[in-house]
């Protein structure tokens, strides 16, 4: 099977390159001075699960992607999709899986929209990474996780034949016949932590040091919309989020609220905007609060760097390029 890995950056650049150091056929969608880093040093990942070294990967630039593969692997930011689509769209041949790792829902709706819903799966990972000064993929947790599945439920001889590619990987992976819900639940569980992270500028220790009963009054209001839209989240998955996003010593933050310090842009539409717009009468008035603030923040951002600010940052450089992805 020939994958395109979109990107080589923390997330894609981990899940890939652990594909390439178990002898899989493996591309990377790069732009042209991410091909000369990955030509000049390799591939490195940095992991207390094993480090790896990759020399002289193979790449590929959207000027010269002419042919098609049997699964691309998608781990842009949400901000960056629709240019991410047109970068891969020489890839998707009549038969090709789209595998999204993004939060939310909202990319599906994009991708489904351009190439057909049969073409796109579910799919999340579960991931703490970034890139040093010597773009060098370091992992920064115990946990290297990816599930995906059918979005309708089953266990196709397509994403069989993909749970056989990544099964050898240097990575935890799971084929779920309900992968819509557990993307659900983990979008609640993101749009609670990174939401109270920004409205409050503070990590979750002191958020319970400050107004204690927040963190939990969120994430009833978010998972109110995950019921209200079918996806009620399971119990067992309420408890989870409920221990993690109330720990009272936790320096928990989302890379939301890192992109607001470092003055990047965020996923605050699709992660939060998104879900608020599916509310449907759900009364959710700190979400509305929490999408209010992001807002402003973006206006700030677009009246300080001007149009086309998604590359800029306000103040001091964009830092590291930090990707967190918790559940």
């Amino acid at each position: 099977m020939r994958i395109l890995v979109l990107g080589a950056g923390s997330i894609g650049g981990y899940f890939g390159g652990r594909l390439l150091e178990a002898g899989r056929d493996v591309t990377f969608l790069v732009r042209e001075r991410r091909a000369r880093e990955l030509g000049r040093e390799g591939l490195v990942i940095r992991s207390r699960l094993g480090d790896a070294t990759i020399s002289r990967p193979s790449t590929v630039t959207a000027d010269r992607l002419h042919e098609p593969f049997d699964a691309i692997l998608l781990t842009c930011k949400a901000y960056d999709l629709a240019d991410a689509i047109a970068s891969f769209r020489p890839a998707v041949g009549s038969g090709t899986m789209i595998l999204p790792l993004l939060n939310g829902m909202r990319h599906l709706d994009m991708l489904d929209g351009q190439f057909g819903r049969t073409h796109v799966l579910g799919g999340k990972c579960v991931i703490a990474a970034t890139l040093n000064d010597r773009h060098e993929i370091v992992h920064l947790n115990d946990t290297h996780e990816l599930s995906f599945g059918e979005r309708d439920g089953g266990e196709s001889a397509r994403v069989q034949e993909l749970a056989d590619v990544f099964t050898s990987a240097n990575f935890k992976s799971r084929l779920t016949e309900a992968i819509v819900q557990e993307m659900w639940e983990k979008w609640v569980f993101i749009a609670t932590c990174a939401g109270i992270n920004c409205l409050m500028r503070a990590d979750i220790g002191d958020i319970m040091t400050a107004a204690p009963e927040l963190p939990t009054k969120l994430l009833d209001e978010c998972a109110e919309i995950a019921a209200a839209q079918g996806f009620r989240p399971s119990p067992r998955s309420l408890e989870q989020c409920r221990v993690i996003l109330t720990k009272p010593d936790s320096r928990l933050t989302a890379s939301m609220l890192r992109d607001i310090e470092r003055g990047s842009p965020t996923e605050g539409e699709h992660i939060v905007g998104d879900l608020l717009r599916r509310a449907d009468g759900c009364a959710v008035p700190i979400l509305g609060i929490v999408y209010a603030h992001l807002k402003a923040y973006e206006a700030r951002r677009a009246r300080e760097c001007g149009p086309g600010a998604s590359g800029h940052v306000i103040g001091e450089a964009a830092g590291s390029g930090e990707q967190l992805t918790c559940a």
